[in-house]
């Protein structure tokens, strides 16, 4: 079966703020938008973050943690599967400006089937994101 984008929508607290997030420092494109939306280009996915003002100026999405190899997974999360190298490049780039991850960058399942970088972060409206990346993904992503 041919892989077609995806196509999500998450709450955020402010646009603009989330405009400057994913769009300037994240490097997305923007497509259309709205006062109270905007569609991002995710390598190539449709990402929309819509305004929810019940969040509030400073708050949070909640979170909860599932335990996987000792760290603790937000749940939910969502974010994209990525050719190694181009996993490394978006971790080098966002490690620029996340001043905390949740899960910093690092290698998961080193050496063993169904290896990957992996890192979690959150936006600032604490919406949980993942970025894995693989040097085989059509081999890789779901080795058992």
């Amino acid at each position: 079966m041919e892989l077609t984008p995806f196509h999500i929508a998450i709450p955020v607290r402010d646009i603009d703020e989330s405009r400057d997030f994913y769009g300037a420092k994240m490097g997305l494109s923007e497509g259309r938008s709205s006062s109270d939306w905007i569609d991002f280009n995710m390598f190539g996915h449709q990402f929309v973050t819509h305004l929810n003002p019940a969040i509030g100026k400073q708050g949070k999405i909640a979170q909860i943690t599932n335990p996987v190899d000792g760290h603790g997974v937000p749940i939910p999360h969502c974010g994209v599967v990525l050719p190694f190298d181009t996993w490394r490049e978006f971790a080098d780039r966002v490690s620029g400006f996340i001043e905390e991850f949740i899960i910093e960058p690092y290698i998961r399942f080193e050496g063993q089937a169904g290896e990957q970088g992996t890192m979690f972060f959150a936006d600032p409206s604490g919406n949980a994101l993942e970025f894995k990346g693989f040097r085989d993904i059509k081999k890789d992503l779901f080795a058992k």
